[in-house]
């Protein structure tokens, strides 16, 4: 049951996710993708500041000033800003299909940061998730996007932060970053509103939009902490790409878009390859051999910290 119970709570996230790409996309033709990320920041600091506070929580942490946390704000800020200029400037379906490869490259970061061993099968299928993306890009050909290279900066972004999160401070607590990643986005939209300009009063229906990515941003991030916190790993976390089917299905449904045969195929290698990895990690796992005393501890901590990755 509670391998079930998280499995649904993972579909939940991820279909949370892409209505609030989806909202993002809506309300992106009426703001500057500055002004979007500074009002969907400070409504996310709001929400986790006064949950925070109504479980007796303090808002700030020493950890906040550690080197990691540095870092993690520093890919927090280049992956929000680059896959919302993603989301509004191309097909929602090709930016959530790139947006995929998050995992294989934190698999790959974790080999060069963490010294994590990896098989030739984790490569061969790193290899081929990476060769997906490039079926989606489509470098050199007439269908090639530049703006897609938005989603690339985005995911290796939120790769960065998923990385930097597993160094977190293991007494902070998940409100404490949830707090702390919703102001990097306030921090990532005065950046872009400063460089581009163009700021203006949100009308009725953009505050609605606004009101309903806060929301079910949020609701997104919990459900996503609450799954990887129930059940199995190597059984519910595969379902996080169930994403990709509710961003395609709103692409279609919403904004009229008609992911083309390369895109296809490109996601489904994508997600195929990124199962395999994460499959082929928790078995790994569930199977390790004695170890010195140093690899035990970092394979504990990271462990601990593993519910702590995000979006």
């Amino acid at each position: 049951m509670e391998t079930l119970r998280g499995s649904f709570l993972m579909v939940l996230a991820m279909a949370a996710f892409a209505l609030e790409d989806m909202f993002i996309k809506r309300v992106a033709q009426e703001l500057p993708v500055g002004q979007i990320l500074m009002l969907f920041g400070l409504g996310g600091m709001v929400i986790f500041a006064a949950v925070a506070r109504a479980l007796g929580q303090p808002l700030w942490h020493p950890g906040f000033c550690t080197r990691p946390l540095v870092l993690r704000s520093l890919a927090e800020v280049a992956g929000r800003l680059c896959f919302t200029l993603a989301i509004a400037l191309t097909p929602l379906s090709s930016a959530s299909a790139i947006l995929q490869a998050t995992p294989l490259v934190v698999a790959g970061g974790a080999v060069v940061f963490f010294g994590e061993k990896v098989s030739w099968r984790r490569w061969l299928a790193m290899a081929l998730g990476f060769a997906g993306v490039l079926m989606i890009l489509r470098p050199g050909s007439a269908g090639f996007e530049a703006y897609s290279l938005f989603a690339v900066i985005g995911m290796l972004g939120f790769a960065g932060r998923d990385l930097a999160t597993r160094a977190a401070p293991i007494s902070m607590t998940n409100l404490q970053l949830g707090l702390f990643g919703f102001a990097m986005l306030v921090i990532a939209g005065a950046l872009a509103l400063a460089w581009t300009g163009g700021g203006s009063w949100p009308s009725t229906r953009a505050w609605l939009y606004l009101g309903l990515t806060t929301g079910i941003g949020t609701l997104a991030y919990n459900a996503l902490t609450a799954a990887m916190r129930h059940g199995e790993i190597s059984v519910v976390a595969p379902f996080r790409y169930t994403r990709l089917v509710f961003a395609m299905a709103l692409g279609v449904l919403v904004f009229g878009e008609r992911p083309d045969s390369w895109t296809l195929l490109g996601s489904a290698v994508i997600v195929a390859s990124g199962i395999f990895t994460l499959i082929r990690g928790s078995r790994r796992e569930s199977h390790l051999a004695p170890a010195p005393l140093g690899a035990y501890i970092c394979q504990s901590w990271l462990r601990r910290n593993q519910t702590r990755i995000t979006k």
